[in-house]
């Protein structure tokens, strides 16, 4: 019942009896209102996988879901806090993927972020539990929500075939940086494919490589030559490929300091990364967070949320430092 990963700021209870938790939950939710206090005590200390005991423990001690009970008691953002910690890590994702096609509109900020950031293994079992959760293919799901390059962008990350090797040949390299150079900034338009075709294929040594190349060659980083070629949910997309191969943590950092930075807050995107990334690279988030915005994540949430959410968020953070 091991954390996800190791650099996150959820790990494993010691003591942990999921029996104990359940009854504690049930006591909490039992008569009028609810003791959040104690849910917020528990979840954001457990791991998906003691949570999936507690769950369980739940069902065969109380008689009913534990997720249904809590949607029925609990409401706004601190309710998809607590539903989200509850599903594993595949679950959740899938369900963020659905949220944001169904519906008016696309949410393409919660495609690209989950996409881009996964390994090929994660991308296949997400697949299979999109389509145990949903019955439907969420390769069909995407295609009939998106267009253009963008959607086959998606579709390539769908195919879960990028090469995960540490090899890197120096020929190649060279062809890839010149390739890329030569379908943007070396002629009038962009041939997108081209773009595609190394960023989405190639290992992620291989593209460092590339990208150092493409520097030489083009006086530009590729970051800037994206953002000159590339507009909207496309420059969204490769832009993201990019940053998640040099730097995952210094990707999401950014994307919390956007979701909370100026009037108002992104809370879909705040969630998501809080919540699916807490037990496997958060503490990494945090410190490049801090390197980048010379304040720390914590103190950013605790101006930008408030009352259960914001200390449910905090809980997960490890607090505001």
């Amino acid at each position: 019942m091991a954390a996800l990963g190791n650099r996150g700021t959820v790990t494993e209870a010691s003591a942990f009896s999921p029996d104990e938790d359940a009854q504690k939950l049930y006591s909490a939710m039992k008569g009028a209102g609810t003791n959040e206090a104690t849910i917020i005590e528990i979840l954001p200390h457990r791991t998906i996988a003691q949570r999936q005991k507690i769950k369980e423990s739940f069902k065969r001690t109380v008689g009913k879901d534990l997720i249904d009970e809590l949607k029925s008691e609990l409401t706004g953002n601190f309710e998809k806090v607590v539903v989200g910690l509850l599903m594993p890590a595949p679950v959740y994702d899938a369900y963020e993927l659905r949220n944001a096609i169904k519906g008016a509109g696309t949410e393409e900020a919660c495609l690209i972020d989950i996409l881009a950031s996964r390994n090929n293994a994660e991308i296949r079992e997400l697949i299979a539990t999109y389509k145990k959760e949903y019955g439907k293919s969420l390769e069909d799901d995407i295609c009939g929500d998106t267009s253009g390059m963008f959607q086959r962008v998606l579709v390539s990350f769908l195919a879960a075939g990028r090469d995960e090797s540490f090899k890197v040949d120096d020929a190649q390299v060279a062809k890839d940086a010149k390739d890329i150079f030569e379908a943007g900034e070396a002629r009038w338009g962009t041939d997108e494919v081209k773009f595609l075709t190394v960023l989405c294929a190639r290992n992620k040594n291989h593209l460092i490589q590339v990208f150092k190349d493409y520097q030489k060659i083009s006086g530009r980083d590729i970051e800037e030559s994206i953002k000159r070629e590339m507009s909207g949910s496309l420059e969204d997309v490769f832009l993201a490929i990019v940053k998640c191969l040099k730097n995952k943590p210094a990707f999401f950092a950014e994307r919390l300091y956007k979701s909370m930075k100026g009037l108002g807050t992104t809370d879909s995107v705040l969630m998501r990364i809080v919540v699916s990334r807490a037990e496997i690279d958060m503490l990494d988030i945090k410190s490049e967070f801090l390197r980048m915005y010379g304040k720390t994540l914590g103190s950013f949430i605790k101006g930008d949320t408030s009352g259960d959410y914001r200390k449910i968020l905090l809980e997960l953070c490890g607090g505001e430092k």
